[in-house]
């Protein structure tokens, strides 16, 4: 029996040079436009520095301005993130036809489900645009059980394979186990998809700081839904309390309205009220938050590629603790900077709190080892020099 083949790591930028220059007109399609300035913004900005005109396609939202302000040029479309009705989406798809009709980009860049869709769907119908869907992660479509949620996948995956078997549509995938469903499913071949792990982080921006003093905060620091292992934090502080251990516990983050898979604010605001956990909500100053935590977690049951969160605490030299789940293994390597525990155990997620927190000098000594894996692995220009690698082998191919 032959062994499968690994995704390929992405070519860096330099290395694709030779092969095609980059010029032209990119058209980035993501579903919120505070994800774009989150984790996309370094390669816009690296693609325009090296001779693209970049626009920027999400719905309406406050980080729109930050968009123009960039320099970029911004195009509004309407879209349901978490509808099920395809009904609902027909305005979208026009929408970004007639965006791409207008810009005629040389590269459609998609992120997240309803944009890889859609934009490749879009993108398809002109024959002389290249075509690059990121996966960060293939989202609880594909962790959620039952009936509905293996229809839905199913169904994902029948949608993928239709759309993404072309020579203009390249893949770009955060971690192996993706690969290995995709192109266990048929939907992309080894040549379309290339392994970059993660969007980076900025090194210089979020730095090395010791672990603080006094009583230590162990933080979870995400989008306030389920899948995210919140009630899970809750429940290992409730018992870690119980049990008299001293620590703050800390919850950074919004609840979503509208998605079915939210935390409500009225649940949020009751832990905080019993004294269980902290809820600071969003906040702005990642890099001075993370640096006021002793530990981080992330006990995430959600498909994840590889958690921004995790490589931003990773860089201020925290240990982690996260699930043992694709995505979360690359970011945290047991025993060496942090621990990994079992999806859904709130009793193994306690422990493992409370042997990072009994034992100072290996806290400290995983945080250092956090900032170095941050260093030589997930620094967001490797990041973003291997996905312009990736523009320019595309139109190397399609020229």
């Amino acid at each position: 029996m032959s062994a499968t083949p690994l995704v390929r790591e992405a070519p860096p930028a330099a290395a694709a040079r030779a092969s095609y220059g980059l010029r032209g007109r990119v058209l980035f399609f993501v579903n919120d436009a505070q994800f774009f300035v989150s984790h996309r913004l370094p390669l816009a900005r690296a693609a325009r520095t090296e001779g693209m005109e970049v626009h920027v396609a999400t719905p309406a939202g406050a980080a729109v301005a930050r968009i123009v302000e960039e320099g970029f040029v911004h195009h509004e479309v309407p879209l349901h993130r978490w509808s099920e009705n395809p009904v609902r989406d027909v305005p979208t798809v026009k929408r970004i036809y007639a965006i791409v009709r207008q810009v005629r980009p040389r590269i459609v860049h998609n992120v997240t489900i309803k944009p890889l869709l859609y934009g490749t769907l879009v993108a398809r119908a002109f024959p002389d645009i290249g075509i690059v869907n990121a996966i960060p992660g293939l989202g609880t479509v594909f962790v959620r059980r039952g009936v509905s949620a293996a229809a839905r996948r199913r169904l994902v995956l029948r949608l993928y394979r239709l759309l993404f078997r072309d020579s203009r549509v390249r893949v770009i995938l955060q971690n192996r186990e993706d690969f290995r469903i995709l192109r266990a499913a048929g939907v992309i071949e080894d040549r379309q998809a290339s392994l970059i792990r993660g969007s980076g982080v900025d090194l210089q921006e979020y730095r090395f700081t010791p672990l603080p003093q006094g009583m230590p905060i162990v933080m979870l620091a995400a989008r306030m839904l389920w899948e995210k292992g919140v009630r899970e934090f809750v429940d290992a502080a409730r018992a870690l309390l119980a049990r008299g251990v001293s620590a703050r516990f800390v919850l950074v983050g919004d609840s979503e309205p509208g998605n079915p898979s939210a935390v409500p604010r009225a649940q949020l605001e009751a832990w905080a009220s019993e004294r269980i956990v902290e809820w600071w909500g969003r906040r702005a100053d990642m890099p001075s938050v993370l640096a006021q935590a002793s530990l981080v977690c992330l006990p995430s049951t959600y498909g994840e590629g590889v958690p921004k969160v995790l490589l931003e605490a990773a860089a201020c030299g925290r240990p982690l603790i996260a699930t043992d789940t694709a995505g979360c293994r690359e970011a945290v390597r047991h025993g060496i900077n942090g621990l990994l525990v079992a999806p859904a155990d709130d009793r193994g997620l306690a422990g493992a709190i409370r042997e990072i927190l009994g034992e100072r000098r290996r806290a400290e000594a995983m945080g250092r080892r956090s900032r170095q894996i941050a260093e030589l692995e997930f620094g967001v220009q490797v990041v973003v020099d291997k996905t312009l690698g990736v523009y320019r082998d595309l139109l190397g191919w399609i020229r």
